[in-house]
């Protein structure tokens, strides 16, 4: 097993801005009364919850697809990949707002292509959200010449899906590459041939569950 020894913040750097105006905004209150302070230090304490972010282990398993976020299994089938035209296996993770919401890269490889489409803000455990909501999908391909899609999508509080690869970039299994506000889901495509490793309902840890084996 590794972490790859990365450098990883045990808060988001996403949430840092929210977590500041959060506790200054307590604090003030705090100062001028204790008891109006109480739903201030609530805010701030779901602020810090949701924007936490450990380091995971990553099964060492070279081939071993894991999972690109932190929630619960909702999808587990055949289907189409609307991004590469091909038919997948589909597994569908879903983050609500006490998951953490890093996103990581499901297997090593090279980013092919990157896609965003903006669109609606459906909920995210309904599969008309894996086409109408807003989601940014890459196509990496691993260095067997596997391709893999991982699609974020936005859910029906989340707002802001971000991406810190593109096109042209080398990924490393594990690898935090973005993070989704507030609830949200991910898909993944894999060949017609991976074993899936989960169920519907499992509940599943960004990096270290096995999703699946190639």
């Amino acid at each position: 097993m590794s972490n790859n020894n990365y450098p990883h913040p045990i808060i988001a750097r996403e949430g840092w801005p929210f977590l500041a105006i959060a506790i200054i905004l307590s604090l003030i209150a705090t100062a001028y009364c204790a008891l109006w302070s109480v739903p201030l230090w609530i805010i701030s304490l779901f602020v810090l919850q949701f924007f936490r972010d450990p380091a995971r282990v990553i099964p060492d398993q070279p081939n071993a697809i894991v999972s690109p976020a932190d929630g619960r299994v909702i999808i587990v089938e055949k289907a189409h990949d609307p991004y590469l035209q091909r038919e997948a296996l589909k597994i569908s993770v879903f983050m609500n707002v006490f998951n953490v919401h890093s996103n990581r890269a499901p297997i090593g490889g090279l980013i092919k292509q990157r896609w965003y489409f903006p669109g609606s803000f459906v909920n995210a455990a309904m599969d008309k959200a894996s086409l109408e909501n807003e989601r940014n999908a890459l196509w990496i391909r691993t260095k067997e010449g596997v391709d893999v899609t991982c699609v974020q999508i936005a859910g029906l509080i989340a707002r802001r899906i971000l991406c810190y690869v593109d096109q042209g970039d080398g990924l490393f299994k594990g690898q935090r590459y973005g993070f989704i506000r507030f609830g949200s889901r991910v898909d993944i495509y894999l060949p017609t041939d991976a074993v899936p490793k989960v169920s519907l309902g499992d509940k599943v840890s960004a990096s270290s569950t096995i999703l699946a084996e190639l």
